[in-house]
């Protein structure tokens, strides 16, 4: 069985929407997850018969604005699926620059200097997930004209509004058939 060539279109659509929503999400979550692990590890020597005290500090504790922003992004991703239209590119661009905070504050804790011993691949993981929601978000900026709406099947037409059908009360018999065959055409049977 063939679909019609419209149906070609809205599933390349579909399919577009999954893999930027699917971007942003696994971006994002990558980089909050390397910012709560360790990134260094500082020794402080304390008299001879005694270790030193070890003090790890995560990507959270030396960039605080990190984790804050890939949270933002993650649910960034959510409303891209929840939009549609110029606020769907709106929020694309929003993912953009979300990604792009990230991604930096990725690099900075790969090059930076801290104190300690200093861990390179959580830093690593935020940049890599940073890129990531920045290029779900550049997918969204740049097709999302292109993509459908998420509940749209489910929306009152200018056709049932205008004109509902009155059921009169409680429905029995052949009567609950018609109700369900209204309801399959996404019409209310209970409206009046």
């Amino acid at each position: 069985m063939t679909r019609p060539e419209s149906g070609a279109p809205v599933m390349a659509g579909r399919r577009e929407l999954t893999y930027a929503v699917l971007l942003c999400v696994a971006g994002a979550g990558l980089a909050v997850w390397a910012a709560t692990r360790t990134w260094t590890v500082e020794l402080t020597p304390r008299p001879t018969p005694l270790p030193p005290v070890r003090v790890g500090r995560t990507g959270a504790d030396l960039l605080p604005w990190l984790p804050a922003l890939a949270l933002v992004a993650l649910a960034g991703g959510g409303a891209v699926l929840a939009t549609r239209g110029r606020l769907r590119r709106l929020f694309g661009v929003l993912l953009v620059l979300l990604g792009g905070a990230v991604a930096a504050g990725g690099g900075y804790g790969s090059l930076a200097g801290f104190d300690g011993v200093v861990s390179r691949q959580w830093p690593l993981l935020c940049l890599v997930g940073g890129l990531l929601a920045m290029a779900g978000g550049l997918l969204t900026a740049l097709r999302a004209r292109r993509w459908p709406a998420m509940g749209a099947r489910y929306e009152r037409s200018a056709r049932s509004v205008a004109a509902p059908r009155s059921w009169g009360g409680q429905v029995t018999g052949r009567r609950t058939t018609e109700a369900w065959d209204a309801l399959d055409r996404g019409e209310d049977p209970t409206a009046d």
